[in-house]
């Protein structure tokens, strides 16, 4: 379904109408703002009106029957690239700044602050982990990788707190806010809030989706400050993906002069191979002669299950992404970036219906020059999006060593258990009560829980083992269980070894 064609499903306005109407509304929100936040507030709705317009284009839309896979070529195999000498592994790492996402509240996981402060390894945070990659290469190569961390304005004012503690470390540590968008009503497709005072309205505001990234390290100064320091690549990705770490194999395709003579792309993005539990991911396309990021959200009912397919799409997006400074700059102003508008419902407390209009950072990979994919390992996508992926980071599974997860050698199997964890342990704080310590999932296949359960400590799981509590019922699994191919239901406690 185009966006056009979604305008039209939420209220019939013609296009010229919808732009005019919210181009009035605007401008009497602007004398709402106090002084000193007008020129800001200004170019965010500049900029949101451009988005706006594209929404309710055609721009946007996919023809189906168009949609090719990747030419030959276009996606690299890891294994292919080479890795650097010894000699130039200092100039390239000094090329090169690190730029977390850091804009996402830790709600899903029933936390308020944050995300990049919920402790996930020995009371180490996602934000710590990352300083402590980075200082280690620092440390190692005499490098100035810098971390530069792009909040919203839901974390920027905690997150300048916590930084105070990071003075002493060798990272020198960079923020800039990505910027904000209306929330729209989702009939009259005008903005929600009465006026621009963040205080009183903050719910008729939304995070710009991580796509915002260019137009945002741009208009904040960061890029330019990154330029002058000499660094020519960018490497971005989610801040709770522990697996995305500097990777000096990458970092020479880009920025190597040996080799072929052909230009260096502008834009890297890091595929991998696509799993049972990755099929909602975002997939490399062809279309119209450029590599393209398709996302479920653009894809018709009609054609999910064919996007979902692991043998025609093999491979999804980890958000890991390599961009040039420079292309950035201009791109941004050339006005030249013109990425895909995800539209996304939500439902207020109050009732009101809105929608977000978003853009997805990966998107942009059909803006630039010789762009392509990389297909890497799977331990590089190593997110922690809920309590699941929690237990699998804290337990024996993987060793930590200088702020990096490396699966443990003990482990037989190369890929990861399937872990699936029930609505009583989607909080971090009630997952923490749940379980005495982590369990020993060194020969873990597949794990299931369901309902009230509890874990002692020492406990060790193999092969596949289902756990479900039914309603009203409570299962403990005794310290030094040792559970393997079990199914265990009902309300009963295990006793034997």
């Amino acid at each position: 379904m185009s966006s056009l064609t979604q305008t039209r499903k939420f209220k019939s306005l013609t296009r010229k109408d919808a732009e005019r109407a919210l181009a009035n509304e605007i401008q009497r929100l602007l004398p709402t703002c106090v002084s000193s936040d007008k020129s800001v507030f200004e170019r965010e709705f500049v900029l949101f009106q451009r988005i706006f317009k594209r929404f309710l284009s055609d721009e946007t839309h996919i023809s189906w029957d168009q949609i090719h896979p990747p030419s030959k070529g276009t996606i690299l195999m890891y294994e292919s690239l080479p890795s650097p000498d010894d000699s130039e592994i200092v100039s390239l790492l000094n090329q090169v700044a690190v730029v977390k996402l850091n804009g996402g509240l830790g709600t899903s996981m029933g936390c308020s602050g944050p995300k990049s402060l919920i402790s996930v390894r020995n009371d180490l945070t996602f934000l710590d982990l990352h300083v402590q990659q980075i200082e280690y290469l620092n440390n190692k190569y005499e490098a100035t990788i810098p971390l530069v961390l792009m909040n919203s304005f839901n974390t920027d004012e905690e997150m300048q707190r916590v930084l105070v503690k990071y003075e002493s470390v060798n990272v020198l540590i960079e923020i800039f806010q990505q910027t904000k968008h209306p929330r729209l009503n989702k009939e009259t497709l005008l903005p929600i809030i009465n006026n621009l005072d963040m205080q009183s309205g903050s719910e008729g505001w939304c995070p710009s989706g991580h796509g915002s990234i260019y137009e945002s390290i741009y208009h904040s100064g960061m890029l330019d400050k990154l330029l002058r320091a000499g660094k020519k690549y960018i490497f971005i990705s989610n801040i709770d993906n522990l697996g995305a770490t500097i990777d000096l194999n990458i970092i020479n395709l880009l920025l190597s002069k040996r080799g072929t003579g052909s230009p260096a792309p502008e834009f890297v993005m890091e595929v991998t191979d696509k799993t049972a539990a990755d099929v909602k991911g975002g997939t490399l396309v062809e279309y119209e002669q450029k590599l393209r990021l398709l996302e479920l959200a653009q894809v018709s009912k009609e054609h999910v299950d064919e996007f979902k397919s692991v043998n025609k799409f093999k491979i999804f997006n980890t958000n890991n992404l390599w961009v040039s400074l420079e292309a950035i700059k201009r791109v941004v102003e050339e006005e030249t970036l013109h990425m895909e508008i995800i539209v996304n419902p939500k439902t207020l407390e109050d009732g009101t219906n809105v929608i977000q209009l978003e853009q997805a950072a990966g998107a942009a990979i059909k803006c630039f020059e010789h762009a392509v994919g990389v297909n890497v390992p799977r331990k590089r996508f190593l997110p922690v999006k809920m309590s699941s992926d929690l237990l699998l980071v804290m337990s024996n599974l993987y060793r930590l060593r200088d702020g990096l997860l490396t699966m443990s050698d003990k482990r037989v199997f190369p890929v990861t258990p399937l872990v699936k964890l029930g609505t009583h342990f989607s909080k971090v704080k009630d997952f923490l009560k749940r379980f005495s310590n982590i369990p020993d999932i060194m020969e873990l296949h597949h794990l299931t829980v369901s309902g009230d359960v509890t874990f002692g400590k020492d406990v060790v799981l193999k092969g596949t083992v289902i756990i479900i509590a039914n309603h009203g019922d409570r299962i403990d699994i005794p310290s030094g269980s040792i559970l393997e191919n079990k199914i265990v239901s009902g309300n009963l406690r295990i006793l034997d070894h």
